[in-house]
Formats: structure tokens, C-alpha cells, sequence
């Protein structure tokens, strides 16, 4: 099993990002994937979510903080989660992480606090002002 991030990056605020999470040894679309990230000296913070296909409750969540500029999205043929960043902003630095929910704590946990298992090594994301 294994999760691994790129894409990040050095941009100037209001630039875009296209993170990817890709996924091996596992089957995709059995889990929720997360996209959570950590700044230095700040707490974890769950970014955003996308359901399993056991789940029919609309699929995606977002962090307030990032609503209406992030867009998660998976393709199951490549394996590969998401995570569309535009309008970036400063205070978006930080080390992104893809996390999978093998425990099943579904996509509504990890929003609200509980992190998944398994997560990749992160990809670096920082904003210039």
C-alpha cells in the first residue's frame, strides 16, 4: 500500500497548484481519500475529502478556508486523487499529505478532526506574497 504526492510547488498568491495523489497497491475507489496539510508550528489541518463509491453523500468536502478555491477529484483508472488549488494565498503554505481511510472513518471523521491511516511523504506548498 502506498500514497504519493507531487505537484507542489513555489507560486505567487492568487497562482494554481495542481496536486496529485497516487495510489498503489489498493483498490481507489474502496476508501475515502483525504487532503490534509501542516505549516509549521500549526495545528494538522484537514483540506478536503472524497467519498468511497460505498458512500452516496455527495461525494466531496472542503475545509471553509479553501471553499470555492480547492476542487478534489479522483480518476480511478489512473489510481490518482486530486486536488485543484487556484487563488492560492500565503496562508496556504504548508507540507500537503493524501491520506487513505482504510479504518473507515469516512469522509465526515476526517473533516472533523480524525485523521485517516495511511498517508504519503507530503509535497511542499508555498505562496509568495
Amino acid at each position: 500500500v502506498q500514497l504519493v504526492e507531487s505537484g507542489g510547488g513555489l507560486v505567487q498568491t492568487g497562482g494554481s497548484l495542481r496536486l496529485s495523489c497516487a495510489a498503489s497497491g489498493f483498490t481507489l475507489d474502496d476508501y475515502a481519500i483525504g487532503w490534509f496539510r501542516q505549516a509549521p508550528g500549526k495545528e494538522r489541518e484537514a483540506v478536503s475529502c472524497i467519498s468511497s463509491r460505498q458512500r452516496r453523500d455527495g461525494g466531496t468536502y472542503y475545509a471553509d478556508s479553501v471553499k470555492g478555491r480547492f476542487a478534489i477529484s479522483k480518476d480511478n483508472v489512473k489510481k490518482t486523487v486530486y486536488l485543484q488549488m487556484n487563488d492560492l494565498k500565503p496562508e496556504d503554505t504548508a507540507v500537503y499529505y493524501c491520506a487513505a481511510d482504510f479504518s473507515l472513518s469516512y469522509c465526515s471523521g476526517f473533516m472533523g478532526g480524525i485523521p485517516f491511516d495511511g498517508r504519503g511523504q507530503g509535497t511542499q506548498v508555498t505562496v509568495s506574497s
